[in-house]
């Protein structure tokens, strides 16, 4: 592993947190996950299956401290190594698209409603609540896809664009 690569990636999920911490709750005390938006951008710089286990572990402990919801730590670490896994795993299988921002952002609103499912079913599991998984789905998560997806086309072009003119090596200066 890089470890200009690295730091980047670790870079990215300090900006994701503090993004987390200073926006506002919406839909009562929910928030969008800006975390795992960074996740995948951290992926998409770096398809490496080693990165990608150690950013996904990252953002599910960063996801976990901060989160606000009761006994969420565990579930946003489950929740983060799958999706970081599943995300990589379908960026490599779908390659020559994945290098297109239209399909980089279906890739993130897929990845979100991944995420926002097993977070749910493994807190649900784990805490054993009788919570309705749909309604809590339907009420939380889609929004969570329309913020995520929309911040990743904002974010992305901005973050490829300055490794363009760095002196990084990541998939996109290449």
């Amino acid at each position: 592993m890089n470890t200009k690569n690295l730091v980047l990636s670790a870079m990215l999920l300090g900006i994701g947190t503090v993004l987390y911490l200073v926006i506002p709750p919406f839909l009562g005390s929910m928030k969008p996950d800006f975390l795992l938006t960074m996740m995948f951008v951290a992926i998409l710089l770096t398809p490496n299956l080693k990165h990608t286990v150690v950013v996904g572990l990252a953002t599910g402990i960063l996801s976990g401290l901060f989160t606000t919801f009761p006994g969420g730590f565990l579930p946003n670490v489950i929740d983060k190594v799958l999706t970081s896994l599943v995300f990589f795993a379908v960026l490599l299988a779908v390659q020559a698209l994945g290098k297109k921002l239209a399909a980089q952002a279906v890739l993130t609103a897929l990845g979100t409603a991944l995420s926002g499912a097993i977070f749910l079913a493994s807190a649900i599991f784990i805490m054993g609540a009788e919570v309705p998984f749909g309604q809590l789905y339907l009420a939380v998560v889609l929004p969570a896809i329309a913020v995520n997806t929309v911040a990743f086309i904002v974010i992305y072009p901005i973050v490829r664009q300055t490794l363009k003119r760095s002196s990084l090596r990541t998939s996109v200066a290449n």
